[in-house]
């Protein structure tokens, strides 16, 4: 990947954005513990007294289970990416996803925590047309933790239209996309 393709999918940050100091499982799950709405929220990512319930510590902290392509125009409704399948991955690579020009479509995502927690995690996608950006998508996931039952996350964008026009009938898109969180880890990458 070129250095110019890397700064298209690196993620947008605002002005006066300054990531808070890090803390263990433990550390946030024991912070202001007498507060029981902010108690409540780290319930929901998996933190309780005594820390988070880690599967695991070792591995990648984040695993991209699948992407999905869903538009009522599709004979399937739906295009599901399993990415632990390498052979359906190669698959799409030498026979490309062809879409209608002017559709509506959702781009999905199916994720899970293994251990630790992550904070500002981000979905970005960049669209060429003839080595072109033409578009680039970029969705916040969110902070999580592991899921209590160990269940993926899945996470379903607002619907975009494809390209239109004459222009946007010749040649091939290609689409590059990544899980990043707001530390720079990668979790995926096209």
């Amino acid at each position: 990947m070129s250095h110019h393709d890397e700064d298209d999918l690196k993620p947008t940050f605002h002005a006066g954005f300054k990531l808070g100091e890090k803390k263990t499982a433990e550390e946030l799950a024991n912070l202001d513990a007498e507060d029981e709405s902010l108690a409540k929220w780290k319930a929901s990512l998996g933190l309780g007294p005594g820390g988070v319930a880690l599967a695991t510590t070792s591995g990648p902290k984040v695993t991209v289970l699948s992407l999905t392509l869903t538009s009522k125009t599709l004979p399937t409704g739906k295009i599901s990416l399993d990415l632990s399948n390498q052979a359906q991955v190669e698959s799409y690579k030498k026979n490309p996803i062809n879409i209608k020009e002017g559709i509506e479509y959702k781009v999905g995502i199916t994720f899970k925590v293994n251990h630790g927690i992550i904070s500002g995690v981000r979905y970005i996608h960049v669209v060429k047309h003839s080595g072109i950006k033409v578009d680039k998508l970029e969705q916040m996931l969110g902070s999580y933790a592991p899921s209590p039952d160990g269940s993926p996350y899945t996470k379903e964008f607002m619907e975009e239209d494809s390209p239109s026009g004459p222009i946007a009938r010749m040649g091939t898109y290609h689409v590059r996309s990544r899980v990043i969180d707001d530390d720079g880890e990668v979790y995926t990458g096209e």
